[in-house]
């Protein structure tokens, strides 16, 4: 009896939209990564001793340290036994109950409301309002499984729920990161791509937003601009001139806004400052300040790292009262986000007073993970420019380097007969050669004949200091053997 009677999901069978997704981070160079890890252990000689992850922003996996309030208020909430130590200091103790006592039965295994514990909601609401100048209303806050769920979620929201030329179409920045095209294939929406010019350090020009739509018009229904800011891959920062331009064109064109903003405490530039775009929306003031915006922050990123906890949440303004209730209902199937996420973005946005117990510790910890990663995104883009075939845009902010890589056109050629493309090609060279698992520029789409590769910055300094110079150096051999 064949396949085709045996199983109900076949290759032919299977939603082609789930075999038209690819999420890059996680792609085949970080399955051989894994093969590779997995021979050094059982004694094959490699040019290196063991495999760097660069491919994938996880903090903790790299080496960093947790902060010490969010894991001791992770831990009274998970044992309110705790609560009675003398161990713990009294300020995380408090933090602790206020988040039990705003759970049923007051324990973190009880579900939440859909959008999450109201008192974190509040929360939230006070830091927006603390970075912004302006109000914040909790019932805006809806509280996700890490920010890429509040990311489908809206972008669920804005599906047509038709094909072909009347598919939603979502503006992405190219480079961007693999979650929204990802989504867009799951969806079977129509991506909008926009290039950043890379020869003006990654900056966003609204003459490319116009092309952009314009080309895209006749093929599908414009429905949002995703901007991604501070940026990934590229480490950019768009300053409050160019985000006021794309509020313009967003209004001019009827785009519903969305701005992933999770980076938003990784900024490296002395002269730069991240800036929200609900912020710039409210100076604005009228008609801007009553568009609708989805922005999204995450406790994986920053100087937090608990990519694990999968904490995150979305302010969502301007909406109908009726479109609302829809939005609600939709996350209402979802039941609830993981209570302990919840609580990791607690800390975050209410995090120690100056006088409490934990303010001093809190505060060195988290000045010693920012600027080691400050230290880390100067040192990497330094590299890079040193190297020859090798250009890199200044890291401003966020995790990543985005380095573009010049390729002989034998190069090319090896890699088109390998059934590869040239990025990936590299990507696979570097990683048999020198152990460094990175993700091919590809993956996250790029301008036509380039090429480039994204890297993490958060590998050890001493790591990226002393043997990541010389392994990088010896991939002059990936270029010169194809001259």
């Amino acid at each position: 009896m064949g396949s085709e009677a045996e199983h109900v999901l076949t290759l032919e069978t299977l939603n082609p939209n789930v075999i038209q997704l690819q999420y890059a981070v996680r792609g085949p160079i970080v399955i051989r990564a894994a093969e590779i890890e997995n021979e050094i252990r059982a004694g094959v000689k490699k040019p290196f001793t063991q495999v760097v992850k660069a491919n994938i922003g996880d903090c903790h996996a790299t080496g960093q340290k947790p902060i010490t309030f969010i894991r001791q208020v992770l831990a009274l909430c998970t044992y309110p036994e705790l609560l009675a130590s003398i161990e713990f200091p009294e300020d995380a103790k408090a933090q602790a109950k206020r988040i039990l006592e705003g759970c049923k039965g007051q324990s973190i295994g009880s579900y939440t409301d859909s959008c999450g514990l109201m008192v974190v909601r509040e929360d939230i609401a006070d830091y927006i309002a603390q970075r912004d100048g302006y109000p914040s209303n909790p019932k805006d806050i809806v509280l996700s499984t890490g920010a890429s769920d509040g990311i489908k979620s809206v972008m669920t929201l804005l599906l047509t729920g038709k094909g072909g030329n009347d598919s939603a179409g979502f503006m992405i920045p190219i480079p961007q990161y693999p979650l929204y095209s990802a989504a867009i294939s799951e969806f079977g929406a129509y991506p909008i791509p926009y290039y950043l010019n890379e020869k003006n350090n990654w900056s966003l020009d609204v003459s490319e937003l116009e092309r952009a739509i314009t080309e895209a018009k006749p093929k599908c229904k414009p429905r949002a601009i995703v901007v991604i800011n501070p940026g990934n891959p590229t480490g950019s920062v768009l300053n409050k001139e160019n985000i006021v331009e794309v509020i313009k064109f967003a209004h001019r064109h009827k785009l519903f806004l969305m701005a992933d903003e999770v980076y938003q405490h990784n900024i490296w530039e002395e002269e730069t400052k991240f800036v929200s775009f609900k912020q710039v929306l409210q100076e604005m003031g009228a008609p801007y300040d009553k568009m609708e915006l989805a922005s999204f922050m995450s406790a994986s990123k920053g100087f937090m790292g608990e990519c694990g906890y999968r904490g995150g949440y979305a302010e969502v303004i301007n909406l109908e009262p009726e479109v609302r209730a829809h939005y609600y209902k939709s996350i209402s199937a979802k039941l609830c986000p993981p209570v302990s996420g919840q609580a990791v973005i607690d800390c975050i946005v209410n995090p120690p007073k100056p006088g409490q117990q934990s303010y001093d510790t809190y505060m060195r910890e988290k000045a010693d993970v920012l600027a080691q990663l400050k230290e880390k995104a100067k040192f990497v883009t330094k590299l890079f420019n040193s190297i020859e075939g090798i250009s890199c845009n200044k890291v401003m902010g966020a995790m990543y380097a985005f380095p573009r890589i010049y390729l002989p056109e034998k190069a090319i050629e090896a890699a088109k007969a390998a059934g590869q493309t040239p990025d990936s090609f590299y990507c696979f060279a570097l990683l048999e050669e020198t152990g460094i698992c990175t993700v091919p520029g590809s993956g996250f789409r790029e301008e036509p004949g380039t090429y480039h590769f994204r890297t993490t910055i958060l590998p050890q300094i001493d790591e990226l200091k002393t043997p990541s110079i010389l392994e990088i150096l010896k991939l002059k051999t990936v270029i010169q053997d194809h001259n």
